[in-house]
């Protein structure tokens, strides 16, 4: 087969869409060319690629193949695109980075900070996703390297260990809970939580502890940073749970900081790339000063 990069731009955007109708006003193309295009590409890899349904479309498994390829190609082709681009600003690499807000809150700035300072000639892009998005990312080369805690979506990457992320209770100063100085997550669950948005790795582990005690976990408002969080404890509208080096970013007082017993509560972050090998030497060179940050930090 000889690929043309706009049909698999097209290919990607009828998956993406779910039709070749949105696709085609999404990329402002006449829905007839794009399903001749469509159709030119899979009698040129001779097998369907698309599954017609009565509301849309979706990839065979011969579809989900030339998508996954797609995205490393194009992907490889906007990254050549931009390294002859920045060369005219003396850029010599780019390098996409997702990440979680822990990582993002805690650790990444002033370890970025410190990778760019040795080479000003590399471009960083840095992005926040929940976890379960970081590792997709990273595995459907929407990202060079990605910084993770809790994910089930591991194939096709290696990871390697980062720093470690001690969880805590925050609590407002008032509440009965204030008076100790540590305590397990299950004595928590007789109060109501703040808690991380829905989605988040956070909010899945703590709602899986809860059930492993059989018991519930009443979240009684989602936030979507940690100073949102914060501000709702700081206002006496829940507990929260938190990374501890965390908090010390945002406002504390009126609030009170409790640790935790539970095992789980010292965790480890994690970094992953492709085990395909794909990676440029500028990823290379931040993955290799991450993980040196995080084994100098222990």
């Amino acid at each position: 087969m000889r690929f043309d990069l706009t049909t698999l731009q097209l290919f990607l955007a009828v998956l993406d869409t779910g039709s070749i109708s949105a696709a085609a006003e999404r990329e402002h193309i006449a829905a007839s060319a794009l399903s001749k295009r469509i159709s030119e590409l899979e009698r040129s890899a001779g097998m369907p690629l698309l599954t017609r349904h009565a509301r849309g479309v979706s990839a065979t498994s011969a579809g989900r193949s030339l998508a996954r390829g797609a995205r490393l190609m194009l992907r490889q082709a906007a990254d050549l695109s931009a390294q002859i681009q920045d060369h005219a600003h003396g850029v010599r690499g780019h390098v996409r980075l997702f990440a979680n807000l822990s990582s993002i809150t805690q650790f990444l700035p002033g370890e970025l900070k410190s990778f760019l300072a040795e080479h000003p000639g590399v471009r960083v892009d840095l992005e926040e996703r929940v976890s379960s998005v970081v590792t997709r990312a990273v595995a459907e080369s929407e990202a060079d390297i990605g910084v993770f805690f809790l994910s089930d979506d591991r194939e096709g990457l290696v990871h390697y260990p980062y720093h470690k992320d001690e969880m805590a209770l925050l609590v407002p100063a008032g509440h009965p809970l204030a008076r100790r100085r540590s305590l397990s997550f299950v004595q928590t669950l007789d109060y109501e939580h703040v808690g991380m948005h829905r989605g988040s790795a956070a909010s899945f582990m703590l709602h899986r502890r809860a059930n492993e005690a059989n018991r519930e976990w009443r979240v009684r408002f989602h936030a979507t940073s940690y100073d949102a969080l914060v501000a709702l404890v700081h206002a006496g509208l829940g507990i929260g749970v938190m990374p501890l080096k965390a908090l010390a970013l945002y406002r504390q007082e009126g609030v009170k900081l409790v640790k935790l017993t539970d095992e789980w509560a010292h965790r480890r972050l994690s970094i992953c790339l492709r085990a395909d090998d794909t990676q440029s030497s500028a990823a290379k060179l931040l993955l290799q000063h991450l993980l040196a940050s995080a084994r100098a930090a222990e």
